[in-house]
């Protein structure tokens, strides 16, 4: 606001408010809010004390000269429609997603019981647990948020003060890490089984059950890293401005300005933070899924070649162990295609948004940005509860596993599964029979 409103606004604040003392404060600051658009802290001394100066430098003057005129600024609000098309988010975030959440929730928390059977325990097992509660907890800690907000009428309104801080916790800092956490896991489960179909000598080493229980907690720990600084750099001040619904009302809201260390450097900041993002996080991850999933596939080919020579020569017990690896890389590979299907257009609109940023070359309009952003997550969000039926649909084991977990039936022993693979290749060339014991009697 220019000093000639901020006068003017000082001064006829200052005539109307009430000249009882105990309530002349709250009056002038009301007046201040509702009248000038001011946005300030409950009972600001800073501002009483420039409204004073304002008023005193204009008394004696002509009053006509200040009749009221509505010169202010915006006020400095936290809101959560301004960067959002609100009538998607509304569909999206308030009704839809809290249902695919709900879904996500007991279809993953199924797989988790499954999963830790004592005859379904393997390290591919345990990064699929990973996963599954990864995604689980992504789309579960912004659901609060969704209900509250998108699913009513708050939405329009500023974000009260109170829920300020809780906002960006619950929708970006906490579903990043776990995102980002989901990401690498998954690069982790497509590397683990080309080790064991290309490399099964080195696997029976490798991918053990600890290893992968350290790898996940690194994986846990570098993931909150990558975002912990994002928890620090807002100073939330609470601020008092007119309601957006009701202009004759106050609210509560918040302030949200960058910490000092942060506002010195706030280019290099960001900058460093999302060329991290979209390269560790989405290019390096999603160029190596497609990699490993090329190799996979090209793996699983030679396989069949290779099992269609031993039924040929009538050994059909090796044959099937063959089947049975082959189904399992199969079924992984599924998991892999799905995720880089709903992963690539949010790491391209990351990219686009990057080289905005950095570059000042705009790929993507302003008004097409935050709608692409949201069906982006949105399709992620509606991958999370798919795994369990890609497991249900392309898993005997795991099918008969939950199948007798209803019915109360007696749990599936180790001997009725194969604990045993024929592993394709071992750099290259076709390897004998390879004994996992328990290593791999995954899905």
């Amino acid at each position: 606001m220019s000093p000639d409103c901020k006068q003017r606004c000082s001064y006829n604040c200052f005539n109307e408010a009430s000249l009882e003392p105990a309530v002349f404060n709250r009056s002038f600051l009301e007046c201040l809010v509702l009248i000038c658009n001011y946005a300030i802290t409950a009972l600001d001394d800073a501002v009483l004390s420039e409204a004073e100066t304002n008023y005193n430098q204009l008394a004696g003057m002509n009053e006509t000269m200040y009749e009221f005129t509505n010169c202010s600024t915006k006020p400095d609000g936290y809101r959560l429609d301004e960067n959002t098309t609100s009538s998607y988010a509304v569909i999206i975030n308030g009704y839809i997603s809290p249902v695919l959440v709900l879904l996500t929730v007991i279809n993953n928390t199924l797989v988790c019981i499954v999963l830790l059977k004592p005859h379904m325990r393997s390290p591919t097992n345990a990064i699929l647990i990973a996963m599954a509660l990864s995604d689980m907890f992504t789309g579960l800690f912004p659901v609060p948020i969704f209900i509250h907000f998108y699913a009513t009428e708050r939405l329009h309104e500023f974000v009260p003060y109170n829920w300020c801080y809780a906002v960006k916790v619950f929708m970006e800092y906490i579903p990043t890490i776990f995102h980002t956490a989901s990401i690498w896991l998954t690069m982790a489960l497509a590397i683990q089984r080309y080790i064991y179909v290309c490399h099964s000598f080195k696997a029976r080493s490798w991918c053990t059950i600890r290893n992968v229980i350290y790898g996940t907690v690194a994986i846990y720990v570098i993931a909150t890293l990558s975002q912990i600084l994002r928890f620090f750099e807002n100073d939330v001040t609470e601020v008092y401005i007119a309601s957006l619904l009701d202009n004759q009302t106050v609210v509560s809201t918040c302030s949200m300005t960058y910490r000092p260390w942060i506002k010195d450097h706030v280019n290099t900041f960001f900058g460093i933070y999302y060329w991290f993002r979209v390269i560790f996080i989405n290019t390096i991850p999603c160029v190596s899924l497609v990699v490993m999933n090329a190799l996979l596939i090209y793996a699983m080919r030679v396989a069949q070649q290779r099992r269609m020579q031993l039924l040929r020569q009538n050994k059909k017990s090796e044959s099937r162990k063959l089947k049975e690896s082959n189904c399992t890389t199969l079924m992984l590979v599924a998991v892999v295609g799905l995720f880089l299907l709903v992963e690539f257009p949010l790491g391209i609109l990351m990219l686009c948004l990057i080289i905005k940023e950095t570059f000042a070359v705009s790929l993507v309009s302003e008004s097409t940005l935050p709608v692409a952003s949201l069906f982006s997550n949105f399709c992620i969000l509606l991958s999370y509860p798919l795994n369990f039926f890609i497991y249900c649909g392309m898993s005997k084991q795991f099918r008969e596993t939950f199948k007798r977990l209803f019915t109360g039936a007696a749990m599936p022993t180790e001997r009725e599964y194969s604990q045993y693979m024929t592993l394709p290749t071992e750099n290259g060339k076709t390897t004998a029979e390879t004994a996992i014991t328990g290593d791999e009697t995954a899905l």
